[in-house]
């Protein structure tokens, strides 16, 4: 007998190959799985929404990919929470034929995604701190570092690195517990096990599951922030695995210290090695884009690649959609992908964002705002601490975010006719800094927020 989780985890394994990684995130993995009527898989959407765009779009791909794993199970059926009422009888443990493609994947065996390997993860100065200690920790968990916790922001790879130790890990150390979930998942299993009043076992069953780990992975955990009960709970976990010397890895948008959370769980989730993961830079996207179409097999010039690049400065997510969306459109008007003129009608959508192209003023006026700091100040000759390290890190965040696009002698002249090695000094102090000073990674996370106007 299969259970309905061990079902879609083998379909996830087959569709997670057939589609993009952002089309697989934001909507097929989405999906929760409901059970099984008569031959048809049903599978249970958040919104109306998110159910159009499935039967639209992914509804065949899906049912495909069933096919391959589960033969018997002929259709898929997407509902919403308003249709459960009307789907019939349904079946959460099912006795199925399976092919040869089967895994034999536990109902509660973590499930990482293939592609996301190391070999997978291009490398830079913006992550290549966060991609060693991963690394390290899938080489010897519970030996190295423990608690690791990755932060960043959206679509930036922390996820990527979490399913690259998660695929390690199960390559090499096959005997392990290991448990990969989302804050949202554990808050969700929390709250469920409190309101079970017919399973007497409902919450020590719950607390073993998590507490008898080998390695535990927690996604996004700034979602605990003002939810006290599950914090409780997470603080006695963290605890027994840690004394036992069991592997804790995290992921957040935020540092520990910027999380809402109970100060005691703030300094147990900094207690090991904190790794934040930056922007990538113009020649680390461009090597991104390029990884990415070796692997789905796009033939594309290093010309539209760094135009895509200089488009999406800050999510690795976005490019690859814009990638995708010029691959779509040049196969459905039959066109050539390294046409400028294909290139630039697929990306027609973005052309409003022209008026919100970041330069060198937008960066120095979010950064006098967050340091009140006046501008002629920051671009002047004082060299007063206050005055400094807001000057260094304006000069980081330019040319992180402008690249190439900015020669060093020109921020040199913006900056009151410095030499160019004194603004590769300050650049190279501050990615250093970053890695050792909370309060400066933090500070530029600050900056780069307001600039982005997020």
């Amino acid at each position: 007998m299969l259970k309905i989780n061990q079902i879609w985890n083998n379909i996830l394994l087959e569709t997670e190959a057939k589609v993009s990684t952002l089309q697989y995130d934001l909507y097929i993995n989405q999906l929760q799985p409901v059970g099984i009527y008569r031959d048809r898989l049903i599978l249970l959407a958040e919104t109306r929404a998110l159910k159009n765009i499935v039967d639209n779009n992914y509804k065949d791909v899906i049912k495909k990919c069933t096919n391959v794993v589960f033969p018997s199970i002929i259709d898929i059926e997407v509902i919403t929470e308003n249709d459960l009422d009307n789907v019939g009888k349904i079946e959460k443990e099912v006795d199925l034929p399976v092919s040869s493609s089967f895994v034999a994947i536990g109902e509660d065996k973590a499930v990482f995604v293939s592609q996301y390997t190391f070999d997978n993860f291009v490398v830079g100065k913006s992550n290549e701190y966060a991609a060693a200690v991963a690394r390290s920790v899938a080489e010897n968990p519970g030996k190295t570092y423990n608690p690791v916790f990755l932060w960043g922001g959206v679509g930036l790879g922390k996820t990527h690195l979490m399913h690259a130790i998660g695929n390690s890990l199960q390559r090499n150390f096959p005997s392990k517990k290991i448990m990969y979930v989302t804050c949202d998942q554990f808050v969700n299993e929390f709250i469920e096990s409190l309101h079970d009043t017919a399973n007497p076992n409902a919450m020590k069953n719950f607390r073993a599951k998590y507490r008898k780990l080998d390695v535990l992975m927690m996604d996004d955990v700034q979602f605990l922030a003002n939810k006290e009960g599950t914090q409780e709970e997470m603080f006695h976990t963290f605890n027994e695995l840690y004394l036992a010397d069991k592997q804790i890895i995290l992921s957040s948008d935020r540092p520990p210290k910027e999380i809402k959370i109970e100060e005691r769980l703030k300094t147990r989730f900094a207690t090991g090695v904190i790794a934040d993961i930056q922007p990538p830079d113009l020649e680390t996207r461009i090597a991104i884009l390029q990884k990415k179409c070796n692997a789905k097999g796009y033939v594309l010039r290093i010309n539209v690649l760094s135009l895509i690049a200089e488009k999406i400065t800050n999510n690795i997510r976005e490019m690859e959609g814009m990638l995708n969306r010029i691959i779509s459109y040049s196969t459905l008007v039959g066109g050539d992908p390294n046409d400028m003129n294909i290139v630039n009608d697929a990306l027609r959508d973005y052309a409003d964002a022209s008026s919100d192209i970041i330069t060198i003023d937008h960066v120095v006026a979010a950064t006098c705002e967050y340091f009140r700091v006046k501008r002629e100040e920051l671009i002047g000759k004082k060299k007063n601490k206050e005055i400094v390290v807001p000057r260094q890190i304006c000069i980081y965040l330019i040319c992180d975010i402008l690249g190439q696009s900015v020669p060093l002698v020109s921020i040199g002249e913006y900056f009151g006719g410095r030499d160019h090695t004194t603004i590769m000094h300050a650049r190279d102090k501050i990615s250093e800094e970053c890695k050792r000073s909370e309060v400066i990674a933090s500070q530029v996370k600050d900056v780069r927020d307001k600039i982005y106007n997020r």
